[in-house]
């Protein structure tokens, strides 16, 4: 018997594209009622213009990707996209609407719209999710689906299709060289062995839109004939390779000369255009900052640092940046002159910190020279945090994966940094915690991600949390 893919959720997902880009539209439309009120009527160009902002978004929404629908996503992982394609959305309806001299090209009109359009965009993903998982909780939008091998490798990922029924997922049973103890509590049928898998799937006994496959490359055999059987009646085949099950890192996916290969760490910065927005940002922010805030900054503590010990106002030092390579860091100096400034963390109650290095480090304006390495191109306003050189070389050889953080430009601040990782790592789990975040930002960056750590480290610094070393 053969059973086609169900296409639903492609049609959620196109209904999801329209819906959004109806209610930009909408919205559009309420602010400008009001703002041409007065008037009584709406000028010539208006319905071009709202062809012209929803297309913008429908751009911007198709790059971004559409999340809701899928089967196993989650709230964070919604919100996140919603940064993405609505900082990608302001950007380019800003430009394009600069370029062609809109009349409404107006902060009263723009602030009310993309301000507005946030909130009822967001809400709806929310609304959307939450019916598609009460939907697919009560049997319908479901795909059926078995797995072949050994079970316990993907025991996640089984468990989660057989528990919860809002992913829309019904397990049909399983193939394996002996019924498994796992599947038999959760009551899911053993079907038979892999090799029995196409006579079994002959005979129509039970509907299959997807089989999971965990066979290794000692049983290819098998897993050819499995695979041919599913190519051959339109069932979804998808192979888990075992050398990478216990990688818990995003990973990609290529072909190299005919053959599957799996990148260990997904880095959407190796993409030219990322980097160059990226860039772009880092630039204009660290501009804006070095112009108008940093000169009043500098002549405050520049002279309260002068004044209360001798010393320069900068202290510059030595750290591990893009690639393990060495730069100067500056940082305004917050601690007395000392022999251990390139060996000896700070800590909380450092005695080397002076009265307004106190200050400066609770609220992160030591870190305000950083922004002239951001604009050299050694630094980003967001990513790891650089270490010490003799840190860096300590924690390689005790950290297995460490050296990942210096795949991208260190940051005046960090994921990790907003996430509770933030100052001294006096014991191993700390530095190890922090490890694992900045790899998580390597693997998921994104421009509004950035900008959403800019904000939660401008609140930390009003709080006065102890600044990153």
């Amino acid at each position: 018997m053969i059973h086609t893919q169900n296409s639903s959720d492609r049609l959620v997902r196109l209904g999801v594209l329209i819906s959004e880009a109806t209610l930009i539209m909408l919205m559009m439309a309420g602010i400008y009622v009001l703002y041409w009120r007065e008037s009584g009527n709406f000028p010539p160009h208006f319905k071009r213009l709202l062809v012209l902002i929803a297309l913008c978004y429908g751009v911007c929404q198709l790059y971004t990707g559409v999340v809701v629908h899928q089967r196993f996503t989650t709230g964070d992982v919604i919100l996140k996209k919603h940064f993405t394609t609505f900082l990608s959305f302001v950007l380019l309806t800003l430009t394009v609407l600069w370029v062609f001299r809109w009349p409404l090209f107006t902060w009263r009109f723009m602030v009310p719209l993309f301000g507005g359009s946030f909130v009822v965009v967001l809400l709806f993903r929310y609304l959307t999710r939450w019916a598609l998982k009460r939907y697919r909780s009560k049997g319908r939008n479901t795909n059926f689906a078995v797995f072949v091998g050994d079970i316990s490798i993907v025991e996640d990922l089984f468990r989660r299709m057989v528990d919860d029924p809002t992913t829309g997922y019904k397990v049909q049973g399983y193939f394996a060289d002996a019924p498994a103890p796992l599947a038999a509590s959760l009551g899911v049928d053993y079907l038979g062995t892999a090799a029995q898998f196409p006579a079994y799937m002959a005979s129509g006994q039970r509907r299959v839109d997807y089989v999971y496959c965990t066979l290794s490359d000692q049983e290819s055999s098998a897993r050819h004939a499995i695979l041919s059987y599913c190519e051959a009646h339109l069932i979804r085949f998808c192979g888990i390779p075992a050398s990478v099950i216990d990688v818990k890192h995003t990973m990609a996916f290529e072909m190299m000369a005919g053959t599957p290969v799996f990148s260990v760490h997904n880095e959407p910065l190796e993409s030219i255009i990322n980097r160059a927005l990226k860039r772009a940002f880092d630039i204009c922010f660290s501009l804006a900052v070095l112009v108008l805030v940093f000169p009043w900054f500098y002549v405050v503590f520049g002279l309260w640092i002068k004044l209360t010990s001798p010393g320069p106002v900068f202290f510059k030092q030595q750290r591990s940046g893009l690639g393990g390579k060495a730069f100067w860091c500056y940082k305004f100096r917050s601690m007395r002159l000392n022999a251990e400034s390139d060996t000896r963390q700070a800590t909380r109650d450092d005695p080397r910190k002076t009265r307004v290095g106190e200050l400066m480090r609770r609220t992160s304006i030591d870190e305000l020279p950083q922004f002239i390495n951001v604009l050299r191109g050694e630094m980003s306003v967001v990513g790891p945090r650089p270490h010490m050189l003799r840190h860096t070389e300590q924690y390689a050889h005790i950290i297995g994966s460490y050296m990942v953080r210096h795949f991208v430009k260190p940051g005046i601040t960090g994921y990790a940094q907003v996430t509770g990782y933030r100052g001294e790592t006096s014991e191993l789990w700390q530095m190890e915690g922090r490890v694992e975040r900045d790899i998580w930002y390597i693997e998921h960056w994104s421009l509004s991600l950035d900008v959403f750590i800019i904000f939660k480290t401008i609140v930390g610094a009003f709080k006065g949390e102890e600044g990153a070393y």
